[in-house]
């Protein structure tokens, strides 16, 4: 026999051996507990959201005041804004505020007509990788404020969903102390499976390389239940609706 089918067979021969000793184990706990020990995968009538479910629907004043409840309840900011003026106001007041002397953003046409490099001339503002050279990731993380356009909200789990392209890296919305997102009123929906569906249009080979869900500041919490905020993210998160 030559090397190739001594692997296979000894490959084999360990999977017959793990497979005797799980059926051994649930054998045990199903004669602990007088059951019978289940050998079918059970059955799923089934599949999805409930039809009542994929029909709820608020109307955009519930979606916008939802949204608002849901996202302060876990420590969050919300401001209700009429304009992209009022949101470069904002984040120029807020820069101040917090004397804020990095600022990166995401490379985006809607971002890029804020005009924050003449608004905040006191502070670096960083456009993501506009310079192929940059370390945009370390250039992230070391930025106070953190700048992105929301591509999809959804009011019933307040979560905004960003994804990541060339032009929008993760890191902008991942690693700045504070983060700023601005969520324009036609993108906010009201259930999150409303965003997944289009997702699932798109197909797997239109993805994109990061889809993240973003329901607050970052939250870690340990074995004893001791909460840290901004730890694995930003600890201060203002989300802007616009419209």
């Amino acid at each position: 026999m030559d090397t190739a089918n001594m692997q296979e067979q000894w490959l084999k021969e360990m999977e017959e051996k793990s497979r005797a000793k799980q059926l051994k184990f649930i054998g045990h706990i199903s004669s602990k507990l007088r059951r019978p020990m289940v050998n079918e995968a059970p059955k799923h009538p089934f599949r999805g959201a409930p039809d009542f479910w994929n029909a709820y629907e608020w109307t955009e004043q519930e979606r916008i005041e939802r949204f608002t409840e849901n996202f302060k309840s876990v420590g969050g900011h919300v401001e209700r804004l009429s304009s992209m003026e009022d949101v470069q106001r904002f984040i120029t007041d807020k820069a101040n505020e917090l004397d804020a002397k990095y600022i990166i953003r995401q490379n985006e046409p809607g971002l890029a007509a804020l005009g924050l490099e003449e608004r905040l001339p006191e502070a670096k503002i960083s456009v993501w990788n506009t310079d192929t050279e940059e370390n945009w990731k370390a250039r992230s993380a070391e930025a106070d404020i953190g700048v992105v356009l929301v591509d999809h909200a959804a009011a019933y789990t307040s979560s905004m969903v960003v994804l990541s392209s060339k032009d929008k890296g993760r890191s902008v919305s991942l690693l700045p102390t504070v983060l700023i997102a601005i969520i324009p009123l036609d993108r906010l929906k009201t259930r999150l499976g409303e965003v997944m569906e289009k997702f699932d249009a798109a197909g797997r080979e239109n993805l994109p390389a990061g889809i993240h869900f973003i329901s607050g500041p970052s939250r870690s919490s340990d074995i004893e239940n001791d909460l840290t905020i901004g730890v694995h993210g930003p600890g201060i998160v203002y989300a802007l609706l616009v419209g």
